[in-house]
């Protein structure tokens, strides 16, 4: 009884502001930071799209001649000439008094026509659903997809034809094919309904695999590729709201946990006039297999990636479009687990692709023939491409990211498409941090993103291969100035020996008036997990503000990145982990601590904090609980306690299938190490996280309070995965998480004791 009227009391205050605890300045800081934007983006580039095969690209700008619209222009590369590709005034609908936003938009082959995304509405992670409008530049001409009867934001992934004559797009769970020239609609598949779905896919494909549009052109136009996915079985997770209306309500997600069923999903090919459709027959089980790729390869072929379960095997499989028949082209295989490769690239007119295997130990690009012979290495050494950004066919070249000699960064490198030959850098020397491309078609130009931990991105079109700036297309200096003013000091890299020959990479920010004779109390910032590395050395948007203001109260901030994280280290760095997921990673968070402390003696062991979201909020309660000596304070943030009540592709995929090894579960989840906890521990979730589920809090919730063990909790009622819904929410938990640290873990240098 007292134990809940302590949570009620400390749920009260963590809601409001508790006077004289935070500074002031600090206050305003993050009220800046995360309710104003005062330090945001101001200058907007894009969206941009490369036409003419790099000769031109174009752009959307805000419109001279009619207020609060855009213009889509059109650039001439080499010489920045500028012209009017569709100006806002065309992009009015007929009895409507303002023009389209255009959110997204692409263009055909040939320049007509122009597909233009807006009305957008929210589908899990992003805004796929809307309304998508037709533009023909030679007749002027402006049409609604969806024929007379679509409701408003109803359609989802609509592209245009090869010929760009017509386009298709899902609506309500089936393809339908547009032609535009008079708006006849065909319906190519059928039997929609709330657990089957043609055209696009589950939660856990989008969430895991990164795949949302599900059907895809062949090259000719004539057919479309299709997902399909049964859904029948699958465990429902209802969504509980409580606050909409005046009764509650529950939305329904098929949601598969971890050792639960899946999906069925099969692979379709239709023709693009409507008919029967010839399903590809990939063998095994569906339900116990993923297919997260599939492509056209030639206008009479579709390429499959098939993986296992396990995902510890890759199987690509090239189809024959007309009777669905395959064969296998190439297999990959991995003791831990495998990685999907994105769109493979085709060479010599469809003879060869190029493939991304980490078979040597590290993660490198090969050439491999069509029916999967003559597999041959292109890049060489003991680096890992991080992905690969364009092919110059023409003149025998790859471009890709990779960061040899420092993991926390990314370069461009190029390389003989024979494999002849050494890489050699592209990007600068001296502009040490992360680049990004997006490479024009013919490979000639590239918009180059370029920014560091101390600096802001900034966007310039180069040429290739010399990485000749022709124009800069964002500076920003007006940002750069506001940021300037608040950031007092640099941020630091620095390595962690942890034993075993593991050294980590990580970074720190100190207070403007650091004082190394005293010592300092160190929040730890981690992540922890595959899915994301920390210790980048790029800007870190709101958060690195944020940091420095919390520095400058009196606090050193850190992070470090444990191996398992997706840092550019090798194979057995990453895969390490595998079925070990926060057992490792909370081992060697906790010896960089400890290393730091001792090795530094302006940090103070007696008071270190630790913090995270999702994943990092799983390592936080891993680390308090497992780690109490070394952690005072921890703020965990939509974390996972039960690792059973996750999702299927991304567990099983980390800790292999729970039937088959139980033991791994039941260790690696903090829920069953929750005893030893000792320190002040806050946790965060948002009660309509469909992606993390609340329910697995209010596990934990109840666990702590069987053990009687005290603790702070914060609930935001229908909040998602981002806890970012709804006017004044990140500034709220910003606040609390400034409020909590400072109350628990005060700020402030302390002269050091004398020995």
């Amino acid at each position: 009884m007292t134990k809940t009227t302590t949570t009620a009391l400390l749920l009260g205050s963590l809601a409001a502001p508790l006077a004289g605890q935070v500074p002031a300045p600090l206050t305003d800081l993050v009220r800046r930071v995360f309710a104003s934007n005062e330090f945001g983006a101001r200058e907007r580039f894009g969206p941009v799209e490369w036409i003419e095969q790099g000769a031109a690209y174009l752009a959307v700008e805000p419109s001279a001649t009619t207020a609060g619209a855009s213009d889509l222009v059109r650039y001439e590369t080499a010489t920045g000439a500028r012209t009017i590709f569709v100006p806002a005034a065309q992009l009015m609908p007929r009895g409507r008094t303002e023009p389209l936003e255009i959110e997204e938009y692409t263009v055909s082959a040939n320049g007509r026509q122009v597909l233009v995304f807006t009305n957008s509405a929210r589908v899990w992670r992003q805004n796929t659903r809307g309304d998508f409008w037709v533009l023909d530049r030679q007749t002027g001409s402006l049409s609604k997809l969806g024929g007379p009867d679509a409701p408003a934001s109803s359609l989802m992934y609509a592209k245009l034809s090869p010929a760009g004559d017509r386009a298709a797009y899902v609506r309500q769970g089936d393809i339908f094919v547009e032609r535009l020239a008079d708006g006849q609609v065909t319906k190519l598949t059928s039997g929609a309904d709330s657990l089957h779905v043609n055209g696009m896919t589950d939660w856990v494909y989008e969430e895991e695999f990164s795949l949302r549009d599900g059907f895809r052109w062949s090259p000719d136009g004539a057919k479309i590729a299709y997902w399909r996915f049964d859904m029948t079985g699958v465990g429902t997770f209802n969504l509980f709201n409580a606050t909409d209306s005046l009764y509650p309500f529950v939305t329904p997600v098929q949601y598969p946990k971890v050792g639960t069923t899946n999906s069925v999903v099969t692979v379709g090919v239709v023709s693009a006039e409507g008919g029967r459709t010839t399903w590809i027959e990939v063998p095994d089980d569906p339900r116990q297999n993923y297919i997260p790729r599939m492509e056209w390869a030639g206008p009479n072929e579709v390429v499959i990636q098939r993986m296992n379960r396990l995902q510890n095997t890759n199987r690509v499989f090239l189809a024959n479009a007309a009777s669905g028949r395959v064969t296998v082209v190439l297999t990959e295989r991995d003791d831990a687990w495998v990685d999907v490769v994105d769109e493979l690239t085709w060479l010599a007119k469809g003879k060869e692709f190029l493939w991304v295997s980490e078979a040597d130990g590290w993660r490198h690009v090969y050439r491999v023939g069509r029916t999967g012979a003559n597999r041959a290495l292109i890049t060489r050494g003991d680096y890992d491409v991080v992905g690969v950004t364009a092919v110059d066919e023409a003149l025998g070249w790859l471009y890709f990211i990779a960061s040899p000699d420092n993991a926390t960064q990314r370069y461009l490198y190029r390389t003989r498409l024979d494999g002849a030959g050494t890489a050699e850098r592209i990007s600068p020397a001296h502009e040490p941090g992360t680049h990004g491309y997006t490479v024009a078609p013919n490979a000639k130009w590239a918009f180059h993103t370029y920014s560091s931990a101390n600096r802001l991105p900034t966007i310039d079109l180069v040429g290739l291969p010399k990485h000749t700036v022709v124009r800069t297309m964002v500076n920003d200096t007006a940002r750069q100035r506001s940021v300037a003013a608040v950031l007092a000091r640099p941020v630091e890299f620095f390595k962690a020996d942890v034993g075993g020959g593991v050294v980590l990479d990580g970074w720190m920010i100190k207070p403007k008036d650091f004082d190394s004779t005293k010592t300092y109390p160190l929040l730890m910032y981690v992540y922890g997990e595959p899915a994301g590395q920390t210790a980048t050395d790029q800007w870190q948007g709101d958060s690195r503000i944020w940091y420095q203001a919390m520095a400058d109260q009196g606090y050193v901030i850190a992070t470090v990145d444990n191996r398992g994280t997706p840092a550019p280290r090798g194979r057995a760095w990453r895969k390490v982990v595998y079925q070990q997921i926060g057992v490792l990673s909370s081992q060697e968070q906790a010896e960089a601590v400890r290393v730091l402390t001792r090795t530094r003696s302006y940090l103070d062991p007696s008071r270190v904090a630790i913090w995270g979201w999702s994943g990092g909020g799983s390592s936080t309660l891993q680390a308090m609980f497992r780690y109490p000596d070394v952690y005072q304070v921890g703020m965990s943030v939509a974390p996972v306690p039960d690792q059973l009540l996750y999702d299927t592709i991304y567990q099983e995929r980390y800790m292999g299938l729970p039937a088959q090894n139980p033991a791994a579960y039941q260790k690696a989840s903090p829920i069953n190490v929750a005893d030893g906890l000792r320190g002040r521990l806050l946790v965060v979730h948002g009660s309509g996280d469909d992606n993390v589920h609340y329910q697995g809090t209010e596990r934990l919730v109840n666990r702590l309070v069987e053990l009687g063990r005290p603790f702070d909790f914060m609930a935001y009622p229908n909040r998602s995965h981002c806890i970012c819904e709804g006017p004044g929410t990140t500034h709220h938990v910003y606040s609390l998480l400034t409020r909590y640290l400072v109350e628990h873990l005060p700020a402030g240098g302390r002269t050091r004791a004398t020995p």
